[in-house]
């Protein structure tokens, strides 16, 4: 008999003499102790005889009858750190700005986005004025379990078990909303991973088989399997039951696979390696089996590889385990390197990480490479160009593609994941919001907004009326907009993960009731700074910090900063529209258009060293005159090295070179393009699409 045969038989009659006694002694073994309960550990490598891993994150969800809806943020030894109540219960999964998404089936189907859970204080909950769900009828959502996330192309991949099928949306959609795709499987899915280099999605099955789904994405979210691996001896028998938890790791082409056999039977859970998976098909032997009554292997319901040690959620028997290399060594009834009390674990994930680079309205980098700049389109009169969102080459001698918010648009900005922010208005029913878009940075050409991939805030609740610039903070999932109506000026501070009728997290208001227009958020220094149509700045520090202190209202700037020339104030008429800081010189870039009305008499201005500048600050640079083509500069963004200008009245996109070393005067742009209505510009940095 071949080696893996024979430790597949071993490992089948060790089973059979696993008893409860057997378990009983294991969890009781003692190594260290934890908020979580007891660690047993059996191969030792630090002072404290906790195994060497290497330090990372992840977040457990439990599925117990006393701690359903609850998560545990751990360490790489299982210690937990905090809990939070996300009030889902199944699969867990991070998108590419941090946020976790959880499928749920506790009372209905339903997928929730909890923003930036590994920031959140311990014992926080699922708050929908920060958080968003996906559920209702419309969206098919019967049982949903395991779940993937292409970060690249901003889609979930749902396992719904009760439906029998895979259920796709767009990251970034909410509420009650039709799926983008549903893909009906031979047997009950409960888990999947996609392998977004190859558009492959593997979906683990629970009659023992993985289906294999080629071109899944590209191909239209295709209907049938391309192939079918089913895990087996070397003589080709079957050797899985029940396969949940499923891995892809694309440095070695190999799919981990835990199998639950009976759900009822705490001893007989197995895990498996397969090799080739990118290739692989029928019955095909496994490359490493691990199964027996040492691998404490009974429901193992869920599983997460980080480097090559492998997590297992083990449910049955109340317990995370870690296997070490789990791609090396022989097969059989290897005992897990470390072991961890815990209650009905049911899935667990690494926690993601955020991009490191700084988002868009505060590009730090000279010369920075660009995909395109993207521009929003708001004729006075309803045309084709009405709530279209355009990406020009950043030469801006082409156009790349284009995306209809399907509404009357303001200001356009993205976040790091490369999902737009829109603002729109309606006057009739004097009603503003934002709409939130999926990938419109990269891959949304000649599309419209759709509720299976976008969402929006607005309602009442919300305040917005007239909303007109914003900016994104990522990192601290924070939208600032600057609401312009006349009764209530304000900027409102929304969670990047709500939807629907929501509150602001905080508002920011003036003395004098001064109107803003636009607003950029420097991250670095956690300070706004805020364009006011009366021609002046204002600035508020320390934004994130009292917003996490519980502050809701900041009532008045902190300073506010008038342009001058040689200590006189810009003469009227002044209306600041467009407005960026660049921490890096200290430098504020303002474009002010004047009167609305008049299409010549439009201006840029540079500001120099106004982190903590207040009053009369003088103008070191200026923009302005008939070559300018200066009318109505209605928004402007700051690459690290040049500006983009959108010139509303005079219907052109322009681009400044070295916009900080430039002597200004009247200048012709070193680049423009004509473009109906240019409402706002952002850079699209080239590194949204790596």
């Amino acid at each position: 008999m071949n080696k893996t045969n024979q430790n597949i038989t071993d490992q089948t009659n060790k089973k059979l003499s696993f008893s409860a006694l057997t378990l009983a002694v294991l969890i009781g073994i003692t190594g260290c102790s934890s908020d979580d309960g007891e660690i047993t550990n059996t191969d030792s490598d630090d002072t404290n005889g906790t195994p060497n891993f290497s330090e990372a994150q992840f977040v457990l969800a439990n599925n117990g009858s006393d701690n359903a809806g609850t998560a545990d943020l751990i360490d790489q030894n299982s210690v937990k750190l905090k809990t939070f109540n996300t009030t889902a219960n199944e699969g867990v999964a991070f998108d590419a700005l941090g946020n976790l998404i959880q499928a749920s089936d506790i009372s209905s189907g339903s997928i929730k986005t909890v923003c930036q859970l590994a920031n959140r204080v311990d014992e926080d909950s699922f708050n929908s004025n920060r958080d968003r769900e996906i559920t209702g009828s419309s969206t098919t959502l019967a049982n949903p379990k395991g779940i993937a996330v292409s970060d690249k192309l901003g889609l979930i991949f749902i396992a719904d078990f009760g439906a029998m099928q895979v259920t796709v949306f767009g990251a970034t959609s909410a509420g009650n909303s039709a799926p983008l795709a549903n893909t009906i499987t031979n047997a009950a899915p409960w888990d999947v991973d996609y392998d977004e280099v190859n558009d492959r999605l593997y979906v683990a099955l629970t009659n023992g088989d993985v289906a294999v789904y080629d071109n899944y994405v590209n191909g239209g979210f295709v209907a049938m399997p391309n192939r079918t691996i089913t895990p087996s001896d070397n003589n080709g028998a079957q050797v899985s039951v029940n396969i949940h938890g499923i891995v892809f790791d694309s440095n070695t082409n190999k799919l981990i696979l835990s199998d639950v056999g009976s759900a009822t039977d705490a001893t007989d859970g197995s895990l498996f390696v397969i090799d080739n998976a990118s290739s692989a098909d029928g019955a095909v032997s496994v490359a490493r089996s691990i199964a027996g009554p040492t691998t404490m292997l009974g429901n193992p319901v869920d599983i997460s590889l980080e480097g090559t040690d492998l997590r297992v959620a083990e449910k049955s028997n109340d317990a995370i385990l870690i296997f070490s290399n789990i791609f090396a060594g022989e097969s059989g009834d290897i005992t897990p390197d470390l072991v961890t009390s815990t209650i009905k674990p049911e899935s667990i994930t690494k926690v993601g990480m955020q991009n490191e680079m700084a988002d868009i309205s505060d590009s730090d980098t000279l010369n920075m490479s660009l995909l395109g700049v993207a521009v929003s389109s708001n004729p006075a009169t309803n045309s084709e160009t009405t709530g279209q969102i355009s990406r020009l080459s950043p030469e801006l001698t082409t156009t790349l593609g284009s995306y209809n918010a399907s509404q009357t648009i303001e200001s356009v900005t993205f976040d790091k994941a490369g999902n737009s922010y829109t603002t729109f208005d309606n006057s009739t029913t004097s009603t503003g919001g934002i709409i939130i878009s999926n990938k419109v940075a990269i891959n949304r050409d000649g599309q419209t907004y759709s509720a299976s991939q976008d969402s929006i805030i607005s309602g009442a609740n919300t305040g917005l009326i007239s909303p007109k610039g914003l900016d994104v903070a990522s990192d601290s999932g924070m939208v600032l907009v600057a609401e312009n109506n006349a009764d209530t000026p304000s900027i409102s501070i929304f969670s990047t993960c709500t939807t629907g009728d929501a509150n602001p997290l905080m508002t920011l208001t003036f003395a004098n009731n001064a109107r803003p227009w636009d607003v950029d958020y420097d991250a670095t220094t956690d300070r706004a700074f805020v364009a006011l149509t009366n021609g002046t700045v204002a600035v508020f520090d320390e934004v994130k910090s009292k917003l996490m202190a519980g502050t809701t209202n900041i009532a008045i700037e902190d300073r506010l900063i008038t342009p001058a020339n040689t200590g006189t104030a810009v003469e009227a008429p002044s209306n600041i529209h467009g407005i960026d800081y660049d921490s890096v010189s200290g430098s504020l870039i303002l474009s002010d258009v004047g009167s609305a009305t008049v299409a010549d008499d439009g201006k840029i201005y540079v500001l120099n060293n106004v982190a903590t500048a207040s009053g009369l600050v003088n103008i070191s640079t200026t923009i302005s005159g008939p070559n300018t083509l200066l009318g109505n500069p209605v928004d402007i963004m700051y690459s690290g090295t040049d500006l983009y200008v959108a010139e509303k009245s005079n219907n052109v996109v322009m681009r400044f070179n070295n916009i900080l070393s430039s002597a200004g005067g009247n200048i012709s742009a070193d680049e423009s393009a004509a473009f109906a209505a240019p409402e706002s510009v952002a850079i699209l940095p080239d590194w949204l699409n790596k």
